[in-house]
């Protein structure tokens, strides 16, 4: 059984490991090694901002954290959200971890008003992403730092 909760700071190590070791195998087949090589040690680090922020969580699994994932409000349109830095773990695919994890996110978010949620997806999660309702607007480049930007896919999902 799969259990949704809010990150805690003392959760971080735990996703840090998580995606450390998840998104080089995840990604693999959808991207350059020439992509991997520079965007992986930026985006393979846990988010320190996102826990206990409370739209945060992770998502336990025999008490072992086998996903994260949330959500943050947009600065400047109160009512619009982004999907934030979601993971499953490379051995629990298939098993609704992300699936709990995105629907929660998108039931809190539609509870705190947000009627629209943006979501950059990955190449590999994009598919998952059009079966939890998403909309691809198409490509776009994500600016990691300085002369890095991971290529992804805007997607879109109107929430009432």
């Amino acid at each position: 059984m799969i259990r949704v909760r809010p990150a805690e700071r003392s959760d971080m190590a735990a996703v840090d490991a998580l995606l450390a070791r998840s998104y080089p195998r995840l990604l693999k087949p959808d991207y350059p090694p020439s992509v991997l090589v520079t965007a992986l040690p930026l985006i393979s680090r846990a988010q320190p901002a996102l826990f206990g922020c409370g739209t945060y969580y992770v998502a336990e699994e025999e008490d072992l954290i086998r996903g994260a994932g949330g959500w943050t409000r947009d600065r400047s349109r109160q009512d619009l959200g982004h999907i934030r830095h979601v993971v499953t773990d490379h051995r629990a695919l298939r098993r609704g971890v992300g699936r709990a994890l995105v629907a929660h996110a998108l039931a809190e978010a539609r509870a705190a008003g947000i009627s629209e949620m943006e979501c950059w997806s990955t190449r590999t999660a994009a598919a998952f992403y059009a079966a939890m309702g998403f909309q691809s607007e198409g490509p776009m480049q994500v600016p990691l730092q300085a002369g890095i930007s991971f290529p992804a896919i805007r997607m879109r999902q109107r929430l009432s």
